[in-house]
Protein backbone atom coordinates (compact mmCIF):
# COMPACT_ATOMS: atom_id res chain seq x y z
CA UNK A 1 0.00 0.00 0.00
CA UNK A 2 2.97 2.32 0.83
CA UNK A 3 3.99 1.57 -2.85
CA UNK A 4 1.03 2.37 -4.37
CA UNK A 5 0.20 5.86 -2.06
CA UNK A 6 3.56 7.22 -4.09
CA UNK A 7 2.95 10.53 -5.62
CA UNK A 8 2.83 9.51 -9.53
CA UNK A 9 4.65 13.28 -10.07
CA UNK A 10 7.77 12.44 -8.51
CA UNK A 11 8.30 9.52 -10.22
CA UNK A 12 11.96 9.33 -12.20
CA UNK A 13 10.42 7.68 -14.82
CA UNK A 14 7.63 9.75 -16.06
CA UNK A 15 9.85 12.41 -15.80
CA UNK A 16 12.05 10.85 -18.50
CA UNK A 17 8.98 10.49 -20.24
CA UNK A 18 8.04 14.05 -20.82
CA UNK A 19 11.53 14.96 -21.73
CA UNK A 20 11.33 12.54 -24.51
CA UNK A 21 7.92 14.01 -25.35
CA UNK A 22 9.97 17.16 -25.58
CA UNK A 23 12.69 16.50 -27.79
CA UNK A 24 10.56 14.42 -30.24
CA UNK A 25 8.30 17.58 -30.38
CA UNK A 26 11.55 19.09 -31.32
CA UNK A 27 12.32 16.42 -34.25
CA UNK A 28 8.91 16.63 -35.46
CA UNK A 29 8.92 20.12 -36.15
CA UNK A 30 12.47 19.98 -37.38
CA UNK A 31 11.17 17.56 -39.67
CA UNK A 32 8.35 19.37 -41.09
CA UNK A 33 10.74 22.37 -41.62
CA UNK A 34 13.14 20.51 -43.76
CA UNK A 35 10.35 18.26 -45.53
CA UNK A 36 11.50 15.00 -44.27
CA UNK A 37 15.13 15.29 -44.99
CA UNK A 38 15.71 16.52 -41.05
CA UNK A 39 13.68 13.27 -39.55
CA UNK A 40 15.67 10.88 -41.43
CA UNK A 41 18.96 12.17 -40.56
CA UNK A 42 17.78 13.16 -36.59
CA UNK A 43 16.33 9.98 -35.97
CA UNK A 44 19.43 8.50 -35.16
CA UNK A 45 20.66 11.33 -32.99
CA UNK A 46 16.62 10.98 -30.83
CA UNK A 47 17.63 7.09 -30.81
CA UNK A 48 20.96 7.99 -29.05
CA UNK A 49 19.67 10.42 -27.40
CA UNK A 50 16.91 8.20 -25.37
CA UNK A 51 19.48 5.69 -23.90
CA UNK A 52 22.43 8.16 -23.86
CA UNK A 53 23.12 9.50 -20.35
CA UNK A 54 25.73 11.94 -21.71
CA UNK A 55 22.89 13.24 -24.26
CA UNK A 56 20.91 16.70 -22.86
CA UNK A 57 17.86 16.08 -22.04
CA UNK A 58 15.86 18.60 -23.22
CA UNK A 59 16.72 18.26 -27.18
CA UNK A 60 18.67 21.01 -28.45
CA UNK A 61 21.12 19.13 -29.78
CA UNK A 62 18.48 17.84 -32.35
CA UNK A 63 16.92 21.05 -32.64
CA UNK A 64 20.81 23.03 -34.14
CA UNK A 65 20.99 20.36 -36.51
CA UNK A 66 17.77 20.57 -38.01
CA UNK A 67 18.69 24.18 -38.19
CA UNK A 68 21.38 23.89 -39.60
CA UNK A 69 19.56 21.25 -42.05
CA UNK A 70 17.28 23.41 -42.95
CA UNK A 71 19.81 26.67 -43.53
CA UNK A 72 21.67 24.67 -45.68
CA UNK A 73 18.23 23.68 -47.67
CA UNK A 74 17.12 27.24 -48.39
CA UNK A 75 20.46 28.55 -49.29
CA UNK A 76 20.02 25.37 -52.12
CA UNK A 77 16.98 26.77 -52.75
CA UNK A 78 17.53 30.32 -53.38
CA UNK A 79 20.81 29.65 -55.63
CA UNK A 80 18.31 27.61 -57.32
CA UNK A 81 15.94 30.45 -57.34
CA UNK A 82 18.89 32.68 -58.51
CA UNK A 83 19.95 30.30 -60.98
CA UNK A 84 16.30 30.18 -62.69
CA UNK A 85 16.36 33.66 -62.66
CA UNK A 86 19.08 33.78 -64.12
CA UNK A 87 18.21 31.90 -66.90
CA UNK A 88 14.87 33.09 -67.01
CA UNK A 89 17.08 36.36 -67.53
CA UNK A 90 19.08 34.98 -70.57
CA UNK A 91 16.00 33.11 -72.14
CA UNK A 92 14.48 36.58 -72.31
CA UNK A 93 17.33 38.28 -73.47
CA UNK A 94 18.04 36.27 -76.37
CA UNK A 95 14.52 36.06 -77.07
CA UNK A 96 14.57 39.87 -77.35
CA UNK A 97 17.44 39.58 -79.19
CA UNK A 98 16.00 37.28 -81.75
CA UNK A 99 13.10 40.05 -82.15
CA UNK A 100 15.11 42.95 -82.88
CA UNK A 101 17.01 40.75 -85.40
CA UNK A 102 13.88 39.38 -87.14
CA UNK A 103 12.79 43.02 -87.14
CA UNK A 104 16.15 44.34 -88.21
CA UNK A 105 16.08 42.12 -90.66
CA UNK A 106 12.15 42.57 -92.25
CA UNK A 107 13.15 46.80 -92.61
CA UNK A 108 16.41 45.81 -94.32
CA UNK A 109 14.53 43.51 -96.90
CA UNK A 110 11.44 46.33 -97.09
CA UNK A 111 14.39 48.71 -97.67
CA UNK A 112 16.21 46.79 -100.66
CA UNK A 113 12.56 46.09 -101.61
CA UNK A 114 11.54 50.09 -101.99
CA UNK A 115 14.90 50.87 -103.64
CA UNK A 116 14.78 48.38 -105.84
CA UNK A 117 11.51 49.58 -107.10
CA UNK A 118 12.19 52.84 -107.23
CA UNK A 119 15.32 52.48 -109.28
CA UNK A 120 12.75 50.17 -111.37
CA UNK A 121 10.84 52.95 -112.07
CA UNK A 122 13.54 54.95 -112.61
CA UNK A 123 14.49 52.48 -115.24
CA UNK A 124 11.02 52.68 -116.61
CA UNK A 125 10.82 56.22 -116.88
CA UNK A 126 14.37 57.06 -118.14
CA UNK A 127 13.29 54.65 -120.86
CA UNK A 128 10.07 55.88 -121.71
CA UNK A 129 12.04 59.14 -122.13
CA UNK A 130 14.08 57.70 -124.13
CA UNK A 131 11.45 56.16 -126.19
CA UNK A 132 9.96 59.24 -126.54
CA UNK A 133 12.87 61.24 -127.47
CA UNK A 134 13.60 62.48 -130.85
CA UNK A 135 17.32 63.28 -132.11
CA UNK A 136 18.53 64.57 -135.61
CA UNK A 137 18.91 62.66 -138.60
CA UNK A 138 22.55 63.43 -138.71
CA UNK A 139 24.74 64.27 -136.31
CA UNK A 140 26.91 67.98 -136.50
CA UNK A 141 24.91 69.10 -139.84
CA UNK A 142 22.79 71.84 -141.34
CA UNK A 143 20.16 71.89 -143.79
CA UNK A 144 21.39 72.38 -146.70
CA UNK A 145 17.82 72.97 -148.46
CA UNK A 146 14.62 74.41 -146.98
CA UNK A 147 11.37 73.15 -147.25
CA UNK A 148 9.28 74.13 -150.13
CA UNK A 149 12.48 75.57 -152.13
CA UNK A 150 11.08 75.89 -155.68
CA UNK A 151 12.76 74.46 -158.64
CA UNK A 152 12.51 71.66 -162.11
CA UNK A 153 14.62 69.30 -160.10
CA UNK A 154 11.51 68.06 -157.94
CA UNK A 155 8.47 66.48 -159.85
CA UNK A 156 5.95 68.73 -157.61
CA UNK A 157 7.58 71.70 -158.28
CA UNK A 158 8.51 72.45 -155.04
CA UNK A 159 10.88 70.53 -152.36
CA UNK A 160 8.80 68.59 -150.20
CA UNK A 161 11.43 67.88 -147.80
CA UNK A 162 15.01 69.25 -146.28
CA UNK A 163 18.13 68.29 -146.92
CA UNK A 164 20.98 67.54 -144.79
CA UNK A 165 24.73 68.52 -145.79
CA UNK A 166 26.55 65.03 -145.62
CA UNK A 167 29.54 63.61 -147.17
CA UNK A 168 28.70 60.04 -148.21
CA UNK A 169 29.29 57.25 -145.94
CA UNK A 170 27.73 59.40 -143.40
CA UNK A 171 25.51 57.28 -140.84
CA UNK A 172 22.02 58.16 -140.93
CA UNK A 173 19.57 57.91 -137.32
CA UNK A 174 16.13 57.62 -136.68
CA UNK A 175 14.76 60.37 -135.40
CA UNK A 176 12.45 58.77 -133.15
CA UNK A 177 10.75 55.12 -132.42
CA UNK A 178 9.20 53.45 -134.50
CA UNK A 179 8.77 50.44 -136.99
CA UNK A 180 10.11 50.57 -140.74
CA UNK A 181 7.23 50.01 -143.21
CA UNK A 182 9.50 50.42 -146.40
CA UNK A 183 13.55 49.57 -146.90
CA UNK A 184 14.33 49.76 -150.33
CA UNK A 185 14.78 51.45 -153.42
CA UNK A 186 12.18 54.38 -153.74
CA UNK A 187 12.76 55.28 -157.46
CA UNK A 188 13.70 59.19 -157.05
CA UNK A 189 14.47 58.72 -153.85
CA UNK A 190 16.87 56.38 -154.50
CA UNK A 191 17.65 54.09 -151.26
CA UNK A 192 15.30 55.09 -148.89
CA UNK A 193 13.77 54.38 -145.40
CA UNK A 194 9.97 54.86 -144.05
CA UNK A 195 9.52 54.99 -140.36
CA UNK A 196 6.26 55.07 -138.75
CA UNK A 197 6.21 56.57 -134.94
CA UNK A 198 4.11 55.89 -131.79
CA UNK A 199 2.41 58.81 -133.10
CA UNK A 200 1.15 57.54 -135.73
CA UNK A 201 3.52 60.22 -138.37
CA UNK A 202 5.73 58.94 -140.37
CA UNK A 203 9.92 60.38 -141.31
CA UNK A 204 11.47 59.80 -144.67
CA UNK A 205 15.15 59.44 -145.36
CA UNK A 206 16.04 59.51 -149.01
CA UNK A 207 19.34 59.07 -151.37
CA UNK A 208 21.29 56.78 -149.28
CA UNK A 209 23.91 54.25 -150.38
CA UNK A 210 23.46 51.69 -148.27
CA UNK A 211 20.58 50.42 -145.85
CA UNK A 212 20.99 48.75 -142.48
CA UNK A 213 16.96 47.77 -141.98
CA UNK A 214 14.57 45.90 -142.74
CA UNK A 215 10.45 45.92 -142.56
CA UNK A 216 9.05 45.06 -139.58
CA UNK A 217 12.03 45.93 -137.61
CA UNK A 218 11.68 48.36 -134.79
CA UNK A 219 14.00 51.11 -134.42
CA UNK A 220 14.96 53.38 -131.32
CA UNK A 221 16.05 57.10 -131.33
CA UNK A 222 19.57 57.40 -132.75
CA UNK A 223 19.35 53.88 -134.06
CA UNK A 224 21.72 53.97 -137.32
CA UNK A 225 19.43 52.67 -140.57
CA UNK A 226 21.49 53.74 -143.29
CA UNK A 227 24.44 55.66 -144.70
CA UNK A 228 24.32 58.99 -146.70
CA UNK A 229 24.74 58.67 -150.29
CA UNK A 230 23.67 60.03 -153.70
CA UNK A 231 21.06 57.69 -155.09
CA UNK A 232 18.15 58.68 -156.98
CA UNK A 233 17.29 61.79 -158.26
CA UNK A 234 20.32 63.81 -156.44
CA UNK A 235 23.05 65.89 -157.44
CA UNK A 236 25.29 65.01 -154.72
CA UNK A 237 25.62 63.51 -151.45
CA UNK A 238 23.42 64.59 -148.97
CA UNK A 239 20.52 63.36 -146.88
CA UNK A 240 17.12 64.07 -147.80
CA UNK A 241 14.56 64.19 -145.03
CA UNK A 242 10.70 64.10 -144.59
CA UNK A 243 8.07 64.12 -142.41
CA UNK A 244 4.70 63.31 -142.85
CA UNK A 245 1.05 62.64 -141.59
CA UNK A 246 0.33 59.52 -143.94
CA UNK A 247 2.82 56.84 -145.82
CA UNK A 248 1.99 57.99 -149.23
CA UNK A 249 4.00 61.00 -151.02
CA UNK A 250 1.98 64.31 -150.87
CA UNK A 251 1.45 63.76 -147.06
CA UNK A 252 4.82 65.90 -146.12
CA UNK A 253 4.60 68.44 -143.61
CA UNK A 254 7.34 70.85 -142.57
CA UNK A 255 10.11 69.10 -141.30
CA UNK A 256 11.51 71.54 -139.45
CA UNK A 257 8.78 72.51 -137.40
CA UNK A 258 8.15 68.56 -136.92
CA UNK A 259 11.13 68.06 -135.25
CA UNK A 260 11.54 71.13 -133.16
CA UNK A 261 7.72 69.87 -131.87
CA UNK A 262 9.68 66.92 -130.98
CA UNK A 263 12.54 69.11 -128.70
CA UNK A 264 15.05 68.67 -131.26
CA UNK A 265 16.87 71.84 -132.14
CA UNK A 266 17.87 72.86 -135.47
Amino acid sequence: MAFGSRPAGTGKHRGSSRLSKKTAGYAGIAAIATTGVVGSLAAPAFAADNHSSSAPENGLGAVVVAEDLAGDIADQAESQQRAAEHAAAKAQAEADAKQKAAEAKRLAEAKAKAEREAAERAAREEERKRLNTFVSPLDDSYVSTQYKAGGGMWSSGSHTGIDFHAASGTSVHAVGFGTVVEAGWGGAYGNNVVIKHNDGTFTQYGHMSSLNVSVGQQVTPGQQIGLSGSTGNSSGPHLHFEARSGSQYGSDIDPIAYLRSHGVSL
